[in-house]
């Protein structure tokens, strides 16, 4: 998870109850409509408030953009922690993460629609949060590549950006009524990974970052 430093903060508590909703509503606008279309007038109809009642949580739509995206980043961080939490096993441990996230992407909730389809580049403004929400939660993968038996000469840094290029990816290709569901994506994409990679006798000393 990103530090908390990282996250974009509502004017007022997220105790307050009408939050949610609004997170919710502007979540579904900018998935339907994308970010720069969706209009705060619509966004806060949908839960019945006025369109000034907006700025008293968030001073204006990339504030809230943000907030969509770290609830986005928070609810995939939550799966592939739960995921997680039921291995052991480094290559186990990756297969869990990896089945998580291509299932938390391609449920096509609002929140995922926007965590994949806005950039650091569509939002200038955003640019530096976006980056440290998506950095935190790619720590994540860094520590369980980390944590492979693999050759000392593995570009890790290189191998995670490549695990997670494709993972990502995977939206704009997946059929759901295809054979393959998200679990077994992620076990072949693993096993493509592992097949040409994987030492058993690898020394823990190799599990460093590179």
């Amino acid at each position: 998870m990103p530090p908390p430093s990282a996250l974009p903060r509502a004017r007022q508590s997220r105790a307050d109850s009408r939050l949610p909703q609004l997170l919710d509503a502007a979540a579904a606008q900018f998935a339907a409509k994308g970010y720069q279309a969706a209009s705060i007038r619509d966004i806060v109809q949908s839960v019945g408030m006025l369109p000034g009642s907006l700025y008293c949580h968030f001073a204006n739509k990339d504030e809230l953009l943000a907030a969509v995206y770290a609830e986005g980043v928070r609810r995939i961080s939550a799966a592939v922690g739960r995921a997680l939490s039921r291995h052991t096993d480094p290559w186990d441990r990756l297969e869990a993460a990896c089945a998580a996230h291509l299932e938390a992407l391609l449920d096509r909730s609002a929140y995922a629609l926007v965590v994949t389809s806005v950039t650091p580049d569509s939002v200038p403004a955003l640019a530096a949060t976006l980056v440290s929400l998506r950095d935190g939660y790619e720590a994540l993968f860094v520590d369980l590549i980390a944590d492979l038996p693999l050759p000392a000469r593995t570009a890790r840094r290189t191998l995670r950006l490549l695990l997670l290029g494709a993972l990502n990816w995977t939206p704009n290709w997946y059929r759901p009524d295809g054979r393959r569901t998200p679990r077994r994506l992620a076990r072949e994409f693993v096993q493509l990974l592992k097949a040409p990679l994987y030492q058993p006798s690898a020394h823990a000393s190799s599990s460093a970052h590179s």
